[in-house]
């Protein structure tokens, strides 16, 4: 006769703690400061970055030129977000800032002020392919190093009916998101039939182009 085994009482072996690693050694010594309140960048950066810490949240007013190409708005704006910490960094501190816009047509799309400013973002997305940019500027040494760059990824979005933008923005509240969606929500599921360029990038930052500057930043 075989005894029975009592599956309630099994515990859950112990997962092992896993750390990532550097992009460079020199990193161990430099403390990486994240200048974004976005839950998402600072999930994201934690997949290439084993120990930072969030910058102190200062005032910006992110204004830019209004003859600015849209693709450039992104980077500049990072410039802008860097230097408003230049005052206060060390030699052995890095800086990260960073900012991402949704281009319809052309046209920058910001974040939604409503839920009915984000029904109507997400009914012109609808059926059509749009470009997320996101400018990233690393700064350091009281902002007299600074490296800028940029990550462009074309989304195409299939069509949506009225009541699915309806239920996605009652769910899921995109108004902290610019274009008015979460490529990592419902949405991004259900509604994106593909990409082209980098996922994480349309989640708030480039993390393969980032990380191979972080590599040589210091170089």
């Amino acid at each position: 006769m075989s005894a029975e085994i009592d599956f309630t009482k099994r515990t859950a072996e112990p997962k092992p703690e896993i750390s990532v690693p550097y992009p460079s050694d020199i990193y161990r010594n430099i403390q990486v400061l994240l200048a974004s309140n976005s839950p998402r960048r600072r999930e994201l950066l934690s997949l290439i970055m084993p120990t930072f810490k969030i910058a102190e949240k200062r005032d910006i007013k992110e204004l830019y030129p209004s003859n600015l190409s849209p693709e450039k708005i992104p980077e500049y704006l990072s410039v802008l977000k860097a230097e408003a910490y230049s005052d206060i960094l060390t030699d052995n501190e890095l800086i990260i800032t960073a900012d991402t816009v949704v281009i319809l047509d052309g046209k920058v799309l910001g974040k939604p002020e409503d839920a009915s400013d984000a029904k109507r973002m997400l009914g012109n997305l609808a059926g059509k392919e749009h470009r997320v940019v996101t400018g990233v500027t690393l700064s350091s040494r009281g902002g007299k190093k600074q490296d800028t760059f940029s990550e462009a990824t074309n989304v195409h979005f299939a069509a949506l009916t009225e009541n699915e933008i309806e239920r996605y923005v009652n769910i899921f509240a995109p108004m902290d998101k610019a274009g008015s969606y979460g490529i990592q929500e419902w949405i991004g599921a259900a509604a994106i039939d593909r990409i082209d360029g980098c996922f994480y990038n349309v989640m708030g930052l480039p993390l393969h182009k980032l990380y191979t500057r972080l590599k040589t930043f210091f170089d």
